[in-house]
């Protein structure tokens, strides 16, 4: 199952160049995310309030073009299941007015209590069964 979330490059995103400062597009990646979780049917929140978090582990990211001031991008993430208590997403952003790849990332997530122990995954119809 793919998602796609969407995001207009505003000036606060970019470096003096008018171009995205690198550490911006983990912002994006990081929203596209928990709107994943979100439209499954259990946002970040309410997974908190059942004790439940979901720290990034790892992350792999290539930056293959640059994205511009007013650019309108989208973050397509899809997931799986690692193991048992992580999630891997993969990651890509396009811009929308030529479909560039922009970005491609792989990133894992683990689920954790509150106190940051690893307990398995809940389910949750975020990855495919």
């Amino acid at each position: 199952m793919d998602h796609r979330f969407g995001v207009r490059v505003y000036y606060e995103d970019t470096d003096c160049m008018g171009v995205v400062y690198h550490a911006n597009y983990l912002r994006f990646l990081e929203r596209a995310r928990t709107e994943f979780m979100a439209s499954v049917g259990t946002s970040v929140a309410q997974w908190a309030e059942q004790d439940i978090m979901f720290p990034v582990y790892g992350m792999q990211i290539t930056f293959k073009a640059p994205a511009r001031l007013y650019d309108h991008l989208t973050v397509i993430s899809t997931v799986s299941r690692a193991s048992p208590f992580r999630l891997n997403f993969r990651q890509r952003i396009e811009r929308d007015s030529d479909q560039r790849q922009i970005v491609e990332a792989s990133v894992d997530i683990v689920c954790t209590d509150l106190k940051g122990n690893l307990r398995d995954l809940p389910a949750s119809g975020l990855e495919p069964a």
